[in-house]
């Protein structure tokens, strides 16, 4: 019975820590919010209120009005659909070479693959803006969106993992049925790969959403930006009304939250299966 007790107050003590943890989490994502739907002067006000007195809802209207969102948010999506289908369809490609097929220096080339993880992405940035220019790619999505189509370290270190924890009876029962490589892949194995599957869609996801940086090297055309870059340039087109930014950065917000309250069951899952099985 007191075994019970104080497991009872352990439980309900982690629960307190993490239920505050929480909240100080989300303090600046509802001062966000709180800010949006203030005026410039009630922004500044002291002690700041976190209720206004007077929402302005229309704030979230003006932001759009101003700038031309939809056209970056078509744009983002573009980018997001085809860099996702880029990752998942390389990364599945090659990790499943190297989990299930045998050749000489197959080790060698996997770890050669892993350090380049170890090169920083900032050394790389004129040799790779020299070589798009040579190919006449500079402001256009190839530069953003070729890349992954030949894979990521990380992504094929994660889908490797999982495999190998994948038993092989399996190929070989569907081998007896007649299915050759490519149908044990996608008709196999790919199911059972969904964990970390929605692994590589939401970090995908995310890093194009959230990259400022390569569409501001690769793209100089204002109808090609993207959010991240959008959003920048509403703040200096702008004269940083604070107001009308916070209202514009609590939508574009949103998918992202969505994206990983859809995907958090398969995303608990694939990286606790992480590191099984080396």
């Amino acid at each position: 019975m007191t075994y019970r007790i104080r497991k009872l107050g352990g439980s309900t003590l982690a629960h307190l820590v993490l239920a505050a943890l929480s909240i100080v989490c989300l303090i600046p994502f509802l001062w966000m919010i709180s800010t949006s739907l203030k005026t410039k002067a009630g922004m500044w006000e002291f002690p700041p209120k976190w209720i206004p007195s007077h929402p302005l809802w229309h704030n979230y209207h003006d932001a759009f009005t101003l700038a031309p969102f939809g056209t970056y948010i078509t744009n983002t999506l573009t980018l997001e659909i085809l860099t996702i289908a880029g990752q998942v369809i390389s990364c599945t490609l090659i990790a499943y070479g190297f989990s299930r097929f045998r050749f000489r220096g197959r080790d060698a080339l996997f770890f050669l693959m892993l350090a380049t993880m170890l090169i920083p992405e900032q050394v790389l940035m004129i040799p790779t803006f020299l070589f798009y220019s040579k190919l006449d790619w500079i402001d256009t999505y190839l530069p953003l969106v070729v890349p992954s189509f030949f894979g990521n370290a990380f992504y094929v270190f994660l889908m490797r993992q999982f495999l190998l924890t994948i038993p092989k009876d399996l190929d070989e029962a569907a081998k007896i049925d007649g299915a050759n490589e490519f149908q044990i892949l996608w008709k196999v194995l790919v199911p059972i790969l969904r964990p970390s599957l929605t692994i590589i869609v939401v970090y995908t996801f995310t890093g194009v959403y959230n990259d400022f940086l390569s569409p501001l090297i690769y793209l100089n055309s204002p109808e090609k930006f993207t959010l991240a870059i959008g959003l920048a340039n509403f703040v200096s087109s702008r004269s940083t009304e604070w107001n009308l930014l916070m209202a514009a950065s609590t939508v574009i917000l949103l998918p992202l939250l969505i994206i990983y309250y859809v995907a958090q069951k398969n995303l608990i899952g694939g990286i606790a299966s992480l590191g099984i099985k080396g």
